[in-house]
């Protein structure tokens, strides 16, 4: 399997739309998530705009759940794909949605700092797959999310969402 240049994101969904993580998403945050040359963990770098503080010089505790939450799902997907031997470009696209978020909140997060977030399957890959996501900033750990990704067919669940099914 190739090593792509490109994030996860703008490889296997340019056409995303997802605020977090979408990257046809002109407002939204952009998440660029990218195999670790480890092979097990998938990372990602964000430096969050100042709109995004809670208390003063402190970053707000849901955006880093956003973060977590869309770059464990795409670590997620990105261990399907390498579980399946494809390329994350590959057809059919596979999709996972948010199972179970969690988050804990070691120390408070700065502002000002970038943070890398730094997520691995735990256990196996299958149909649910429990990511576990460490976000620093810097070289402190600030929040690790502990989630749970379930494959679906995303086409499926957005026709019941909306009383199509």
């Amino acid at each position: 399997m190739t090593q792509h240049t490109c994030s996860l994101q703008d490889t296997a969904a340019p056409d995303g739309v997802c605020y977090g993580c979408g990257s046809s998403n002109p407002h939204g945050l952009h998440i660029k998530s990218f195999w670790h040359e480890d092979g097990v963990h998938v990372i990602a770098e964000y430096l969050p705009d100042a709109k995004y503080c809670g208390w003063p010089d402190l970053v707000y505790g849901g955006l880093i759940a956003m973060l977590v939450d869309c770059h464990s799902n795409w670590t997620a997907m990105a261990c399907h794909y390498r579980a399946e031997q494809r390329e994350v470009d590959s057809l059919p696209r596979i999709n996972c949605v948010t199972g179970n978020l969690g988050i804990k909140f070691i120390k408070p997060t700065p502002m000002g700092v970038p943070l890398t977030l730094r997520a691995k399957v735990e256990g196996e890959v299958g149909r649910k797959s429990r990511i576990i996501c460490e976000v620093f900033a810097g070289d402190e750990l600030t929040a690790v999310g502990d989630s749970v990704f379930v494959r679906a067919d995303t086409g499926q669940l957005a026709s019941r969402a909306q009383g199509r099914g």
